[in-house]
């Protein structure tokens, strides 16, 4: 999941067209999931990672060159796109690729869903503009006490690869928290989609050398169900992605389009139930259940309602 808002509009309000904006965009976000569990049956993590970014390059140049938008030539415009390429994209995809080489994809989905909270902590540390808040510090923590319970015990007793690989979508969702960082600080001048254009070029040209060094040449000789895995994820939770997540945050706001979070998982579990027999074992159900309660106190909505609405009740 991507939390970069490189140019954030003050919150709107969530239309119907903004809605099921969103439950799209929250399921080709959660099949990427789905198709990273089918493509690693054949293809090494680094390499699904190049395949992701790769693809979706000449799709969204297609989209850039119809809407008549500008690439920019300034080297440093591009230096900061190949930093906001590792930290959003060739980073956090090969952690959480390569940890889903150990655990299922539908838990991967679950600690995915922390960085919405990691992000607001992040930023409260780094720009001046988001402080800090104590509902922040309560949201990230109740997201870290949810991810406790489902690692369980065995985390700090013993060595578990299922534990490192959720320490990786961990450190996943840290690099996007970053990521959305230095959107901000180093990308809010450019056009989002030209953004997201130049992130997926920059992200390509670094992945390139890490794939031929790591995993070789990449085959190509691969069945067409691994092809098809690969092509939608470039295609639909890569490139429609991004022009999804823009639409939805000039039309509904950074805020609402958080809630996509909460939306991730349950695609992404439904699809490995159904393709991959895949089976949540309670802890994840009990934990996501906790890292939602940390994202609705991070949020702050959901509670202000219930406090404005008390009053009016004891009238």
């Amino acid at each position: 999941m991507e939390t970069q808002d490189m140019n954030q509009p003050p919150m709107t309000s969530m239309d119907l067209k903004a809605a099921a904006m969103l439950l799209l965009l929250a399921a080709v976000w959660g099949g990427s999931f789905f198709f990273g569990e089918v493509a690693l049956s054949e293809v090494p993590p680094f390499t699904i990672t190049l395949h992701r970014v790769f693809w979706a390059v000449p799709l969204l140049a297609i989209i850039v060159r119809f809407k008549g938008l500008r690439i920019p030539l300034s080297p440093k415009v591009w230096g900061a796109y190949l930093v906001m390429g590792a930290l959003n994209n060739a980073i956090p995809f090969s952690l959480i690729f390569w940890g889903q080489t150990q655990i299922d994809s539908g838990l991967a989905s679950i600690l995915n869903a922390t960085t919405a909270m990691f992000a607001a902590v992040v930023a409260g540390l780094l720009l001046k503009d988001e402080p800090l808040t104590p509902k922040k510090i309560a949201g990230a923590t109740l997201g870290i006490a949810g991810v406790a319970f489902i690692m369980g015990p065995s985390a700090v007793t013993e060595f578990n690869p299922g534990n490192l690989a959720q320490l990786a979508i961990l450190g996943a969702t840290l690099s996007y928290a970053f990521a959305g960082v230095w959107g901000r600080t180093a990308l809010s001048g450019q056009p989002p989609l030209v953004n997201a254009f130049g992130m997926l070029a920059g992200s390509t040209a670094l992945m390139i050398p890490v794939v031929f060094a790591v995993d070789g040449p990449p085959n190509i000789a691969l069945s067409l169900s691994i092809w098809g895995a690969l092509l939608g994820m470039a295609a639909l939770s890569t490139a429609l992605a991004y022009v999804l997540y823009f639409a939805i945050l000039a039309r509904a706001g950074a805020a609402n389009l958080l809630l996509v979070t909460l939306l991730i998982p349950p695609f992404a579990i439904g699809l490995g139930v159904m393709f991959l027999s895949e089976r949540m074992e309670p802890e994840a159900w009990i934990g996501f259940g906790i890292i939602a309660l940390g994202f609705a106190v991070t949020d702050g909505r959901l509670f202000s309602r219930i406090f404005r609405r008390k009053p009016q009740q004891a009238e």
